[in-house]
Order: C-alpha cells, then structure tokens, then sequence
C-alpha cells in the first residue's frame, strides 16, 4: 500500500491539469465541487456538498472526462460463449487513417491475469475465450465512431466449442470456484411433525448503475494518471500495476464522478485496456461503454438453484434445516468465493435451528461472469428460507410472523455458522429472556395497519393500469412479509481497513479566517452519501464549522471498497479517529503557530475463516435485520402485479444522516422490487439476451410505491457511533415480502423470481 502523502493533496486541476502536456485537463476530473462547505453534525441530514452540481447538471461524471489531444478506446469482444482463438488480424484496422493502435494479448506488458480474489481474468484473451463478451482486442482512435469502426475490421479465427451453461451439470463435473457445507447436530436423524421441501430459483440480476462503465487514462513522464469510476481505488491499482509491468508508485490513480455502482465496478473494466492503449500512444485515452457493453463488461448477481427442506414441531419451531445451494459463477471467479461463504453462512437467516445441514457451491461455467451485487450471497437464500417460513405457516395454519417470532434469534444465541448474536444488553431482557433485535421489529407492524382497498381507485392504480389495460376485472390483493440478515463489512478473516488524514488550520478570507479542516480519503462516493457524512464526523468531533473534502486518490491510504455496507463504518471511523487525534493536538497548540494533521487507520473486530468441513467460524464483524411487509394487487386474468405499499422495520444502530438512511432503505427495496417482478438477464447458450433497457427493465416511479419506514436504533457497542451498516438489508427481505403477498393474492406457490405474468395467471403451474 503506497504511503499516504504527509500533505492534504490540492486538487489536481488547481496547478493547471493532470499529468503531461500532451493532455491538459480541459475539465475538473473529480465531481468533488472545489472547496465546497456544508453545514450539519452526526445525526443531522445537511445537503450534500455535491448536490447542486447534480442537480444543475455541473456535476463532472467519468462519461465528462475530457482531455486535449485525447484518443478515443474500443474493446472488441468475443461473440461466442466459448471458442478457441486460432488467429487475430490487426492489419486492416490499423490501416484505417485516424487509428492510433491496435493491441491484443501479445501487446500486455505485464502480467496477462488480474482478478480481485484469484487472478484468473486475462487481460485481453488469449488462445481461448470462456464467455460472451470476453475481451479479445482494444483499439485507440481519433473519435469513439472511429474506434468502434476499427474494432469491426479486427479479423478473429475461432473454433467454436460447446459451452457449458448449466450450473448444476458445472458442479457434478467438478468444476466449481469453491463448496462450503455447514454442519451442525444430527439433521439426517432428526424428526419432525410437518416437513416442506421446496426448489426455488432466482435469475441473474444486473445491477443497472445509470452512468456506464468510463474512464481516461493520461501519460505522465513517468508513468499514468488514470481517473476512473471504482468502488476501490487500491484494489484496482493492485490489479493494474503488474499487468502494465510498473511499479505502483508510477499509477496514481484518482476518482472520477460515479454513477451508481452496486457492485458492478468492483471488478475491472476499462482501467487496464486504456491505460495500456495510453503508454502506447503516448496521448491520453478515454474508454465509455454504451448500454449494450456496459451489460457485458461487468458482473452482475449470481443466478441460483436451492433446495430447501424444513422440518418443524406442531407448533412451528424449526427442529432441522437442510439446503443445497448452487450459485452460477460464470467463466472467472470475481468475488464467488466470498458469495458463497456468505450464502452458507446466511442460509437458515436469522432463526434458531438445532440440526442443520448446508451445501453450498460457487459453479464455474460459460456464463457471464458474476460477482459483487447489493446484498451479496444473502438475497438468494433469504428467497428461500422465507419463502419456507411462509410455507411452514401455512402448513400449520398459523400466523406468518408468529411462525418467524417463535423460531427468532435473541442476543446470545448463534447462527449456523456458531456466530454470535451480539452485543447482549441484560436491560433489554423481556420477562428475564434475552432481547430478540427480531422480535422487536416484528412486533412494531401492529401498530402499522395494512393499507386498506380504496373506494372508485383510479384506473393508473391498478395493474397495468397506466397501459388502459384494466378497469379491476380479476383484481386480487395480497399481502406478504420478509425478513433479511445481512452481514455488515468484510468476513471470514479479511484484513479489513480504512485510512483517512484530516488536517486543520485556520482559513483565508475565504473563510474568514476560522478553522478549516480538510478530510483526505480513498472512499468512494457512489451516491451513498458519504461525502457528507465524512464532513459531519469532522463536525461533531472538532467542533467546527468549515469543512473541505479532497479529492480521492491512491495518494491517501487505502480506504477499502464502498460495498458491504462498510464505509460508514470504516472509513467513518477512520474520518472519526483522525479527528480525535486532531483535537487532541489542537488542545496544546495554536493554529496561528501552524496547521495539525493525523493520519489514522481504523480496523474492526477480527473475524474468522469459515471452517471447510464444519462451516462454522464466527465469519462476520456485524449483523443488521430489515423486516418487510408488501402489500400488492395483482390481476391475475393478465398476470401483471403492482406493489401498492411496502413497510420496511430496520435496525440501522445509529440514524447519522437520516434523509440519506431513509434514501438507502429506499432504494434497496427499489432493487429487491426489481427482482421479485421485472429483472432478468436472458441467457441463452451463454448468449445474453436482453442487453438493453428496453428488453432488461428496471423499476420506474411508476412501479415503486410510496414506502412506510420505521427506523430502529439499537446501538452496537463495537461500531462508530453504534451505527450498523443499513444500505442492503432492504434488499434481502423486499423480494421475498412482495413474492410471498402476491402468493397471498393468488394462492399459486411461485418458487422463481423473477415473477413472470405466465406464472400468475391461476390455473396454471406456477
């Protein structure tokens, strides 16, 4: 990890321009608005520090980078799922006048393989290609039009070859990313009075950021400037610099405006294809996905197979837990091994069960690759285990949340995996039993009625309503719940960790001469939000008023990746001990006698590989819980639903920016709304199918409804300000609180997400 800088870095574009005439910057390369100060403390909702930059459309995206002298990159990929490569012809694209290069896997300077867990991913194929879109050639031209004209005159050889798309027949021919069992008691002898044994299925989601994959890669004198649009500055400069053959001293790497992220831009995309393009040419490089290769240049959720059997006593309390699990990891691992770990781990959800018995598999086929999505592992099991839940109820004649009431975890009790739930707080105890976080939340919907049927709705009310397609023939309403546990940070023995500098001094007339602190961090700002908290943590813990963002690069330390719902809790705590240091500091010196300055890395509580025979381990730093409940109309002589209320009870610790909490919680039910009855990527041989949205639909405002939300606040002693980590909770429990009002409307089992009309009109199989 390169050293951080003993100095806040100024922006770039404050000297004049990143890098090296050629390549002047001809726009700010960072959307950070040049020494923008906001207001607000933890616990406050202070606009972002951004915001008006959005709003009025100056905010600076990847798409906007733009330098003088600046070529134009395309990528060339494979359209086969699976071929050998027998040759590759430059020749003719690069006697096009305006193409500047033309490189294949014989012109990577470095290593050919990168990859965030296992380097496993060439850089450009070589000899083979394993999946649609594999990356064969890039090319560097005058305008982008040029670039992809080029690209279509590259002649590639293949030898097709039959791909192996079925994750399943991936698995029993052993070829798989990793099998993590879990064992625990005596499942296969246990004996239970009402047992359900489903199959359930959920389809490969995309996460769908609006701003595609784009960056600019620019030549220094002695190495490159690249501005990209990451969630992990660090990762990727680990990833890029043995490819390129250089030092990573010689790459600074700096964040351009991200649009939406979600998972997608955790694994490369165009980082080492431009950078590669700009130390050939010696110009700066811009690389910019339209949608359709933006579908087929990142990861996107793992589909999944899971059969699950319950058993449960009379009185619904679950005696054993058995599951297959089989995620398709597509052609390269990416972060399957983790996914896996959480899926397993995740399994049974956030309820006690005595005898277990878990398998779980990362396949390895021919599909697109997948990796990191919001909810990373636990939206597929937790389809599953709740779909179950409903299904032991109903079974049962009882209750659907009492079902999950009684078979709820308390604090002290452990997962299937032996983590503990924590931290026991003996003044929550309930008539001497210890304090169920699940419990709780379930409780707080009696308070919360269901919306009841309006009188005289209003046609764009109803299902497909807005197309005219109704007028409440065939109409049934429904209503279902869900419960999601997701893990918070890094697991299974990571070396999680995030560094920030914070430096204080006293302002210039443009602060009127008052204290200003600048914050310096390699976080990524993915829309979350956290370039504001940062600024409120530095005014809760010094103070003052004036606070400046820098941009981030990797000239500050590592501050990890903006996924896992981590940032507020690592590079939050990061920002907050930096700033105590600071205080402490500032207690015996004058700022008239100079500026203070700390650098602080913040790690959480160890954790634990998860055992490979056992599965157990405590694997996770931090739990959060979000309970849905989704009240839905559906038409099932048309088969369309509509979602007209969704209540979401979370546990978030700690509310410290309550309108971006509310907008996290939001959002995440948008994406698990998505899943359960509109998104899917096709797939076919290993084809993808619908790479556009026009064919891949994503919810709009007219799908989403209005949301009632109930934020709980019930600290962690371990974590910054007890908050817990609240973006994708949400997204586990929506799904299947939605699936299961529209199995309540319909009384049809639907054990596939995504929902499809063929599946609800009645009569029909689901």
């Amino acid at each position: 990890m390169p050293e951080p800088a003993t100095t806040p870095t100024p922006p770039p574009w404050a000297a004049g321009g990143v890098g090296q005439t050629p390549g002047a910057a001809r726009r700010p390369p960072s959307g950070i608005p040049t020494g923008r100060v906001t207001d607000g403390r933890v616990g406050q909702s202070p606009i972002r520090p951004e915001a008006e930059a959005k709003v009025n459309g100056a905010f600076d995206y990847a798409s906007d980078l733009a330098f003088d002298g600046m070529l134009w990159g395309h990528t060339l990929r494979s359209p086969h799922p699976k071929a050998l490569i027998r040759s590759v012809d430059t020749a003719p694209a690069l006697a096009l006048p305006g193409v500047a290069a033309v490189l294949t896997a014989a012109d990577v300077p470095g290593k050919l393989h990168y990859g965030l867990i296992e380097a496993d991913q060439p850089v450009l194929a070589s000899g083979e290609v394993n999946y649609q879109g594999e990356p064969v050639a890039v090319v560097a031209a005058e305008t982008l039009d040029l670039a992809r004209r080029a690209a279509e005159l590259v002649e590639v050889e293949y030898e097709v070859l039959e791909p192996l798309c079925d994750a399943g027949e991936a698995v029993a021919a052993g070829e798989f990313f990793r099998y993590q069992p879990v064992r625990l008691g005596e499942p296969e002898t246990a004996e239970a009075a009402v047992i359900v044994a489903r199959e359930y299925e959920v389809g490969m989601q995309d996460q769908a950021p609006l701003g595609p994959e784009s960056g600019a890669a620019v030549p220094t004198e002695d190495g490159l400037v690249l501005h990209v649009a990451t969630q992990w500055l660090h990762s990727d400069l680990e990833q890029i610099a043995p490819c390129l053959g250089l030092p990573p001293e010689r790459i600074h790497l700096a964040m351009a405006g991200i649009g939406g992220a979600f998972g997608a831009r955790e694994d490369l995309s165009v980082q080492v294809h431009m950078a590669m393009l700009a130390l050939r040419t010696g110009r700066p490089v811009k690389m910019m996905y339209d949608r359709a290769e933006s579908f087929l240049g990142h990861v996107h959720r793992h589909p999944a197979r899971m059969r699950y059997e319950h058993g449960a006593d009379a009185d619904g309390r679950l005696v054993y837990v058995k599951a297959h699990i089989v995620l398709d990891g597509g052609a390269y691992a990416s972060t399957t091994e983790a996914v896996v770990g959480n899926a397993a781990s995740l399994a049974v959800g956030p309820y006690k069960a005595e005898h277990v018995s878990v398998d779980a598999w990362g396949a390895r086929t021919n599909n697109p690759p997948c990796g990191a999505m919001r909810g990373f592992g636990g939206v597929q099991t937790c389809f599953a285990y709740e779909s179950q839940m409903d299904a032991i109820a109903d079974a049962l004649g009882l209750d659907p949340l009492e079902v999950r009431r009684r078979n709820a975890l308390a604090q002290g009790d452990k997962l299937i995996n032996g983590q503990v739930v924590d931290a026991y707080d003996p003044a929550k105890a309930v008539d001497g039993q210890p304090f169920s976080p699940l419990r709780d939340l379930i409780d707080r919907f009696a308070d919360i009625p269901v919306p009841p049927v309006p009188a005289g709705r209003d046609i764009v009310e109803l299902p497909g309503g807005t197309g005219n397609t109704t007028h409440g023939e065939g109409v049934r309403r429904g209503v279902g719940y869900g419960v999601g546990l997701k893990n918070i940070c890094y697991s299974e023995g990571f070396d999680d960790y995030s560094t920030a500098r914070v430096r204080l001094e006293l302002g210039g007339p443009e602060h009127d001469g008052e204290p200003v602190a600048y914050i310096h961090t390699a976080a990524a700002e993915v829309g979350q939000g956290h370039w504001n908290l940062q600024t409120q943590i530095a005014r809760t813990e010094l103070g003052i008023e004036r606070v400046v963002l820098l941009p981030n690069d990797t000239k500050a330390g590592s501050a990890g990746s903006s996924s896992a719902s981590r940032q507020s809790y690592m590079t939050g705590g990061a920002v907050k001990a930096a700033c105590e240091a600071v205080r402490e500091l500032w207690r015996d010196r004058d700022l008239a006698d100079g500026p203070v300055e700390a650098t602080r890395v913040f790690r959480h509580r160890a954790t634990k590989p998860m055992d490979p025979v056992t599965g157990q381990g405590e694997s996770h730093v931090q739990l959060a819980l979000c309970v849905h409940r989704a009240t839905v109309d559906v038409d099932v002589e048309l088969g369309l639903v509509k979602v007209v209320d969704l209540t979401c009870v979370q546990d978030v610790g700690k509310a410290l920016n309550p309108v971006a909490l509310e907008g996290q919680i939001q959002g995440g039910s948008a994406q698990g709304l998505g899943l359960a009855v509109m998104e899917e990527i096709i797939t076919d041989d290993g084809r993808v199918r619908n790479a556009s949205f026009t064919d891949y639909l994503i919810p709009t405002i007219l799908d989403m409804p209005p949301m009632r939300l109930v934020i709980v606040e019930n600290a962690d002693p371990e974590a910054p300000y007890g908050l817990r980590g609240a973006g994708e909770p949400p997204t586990l429990s929506s799904t299947p609180a939605i699936v299961a009002a529209v199995r309540d409307a319909t009384g049809l089992a639907l054990t596939r997400v995504p929902v499809r009309p063929e599946h609800l009109t009645v009569g029909r199989p689901s």
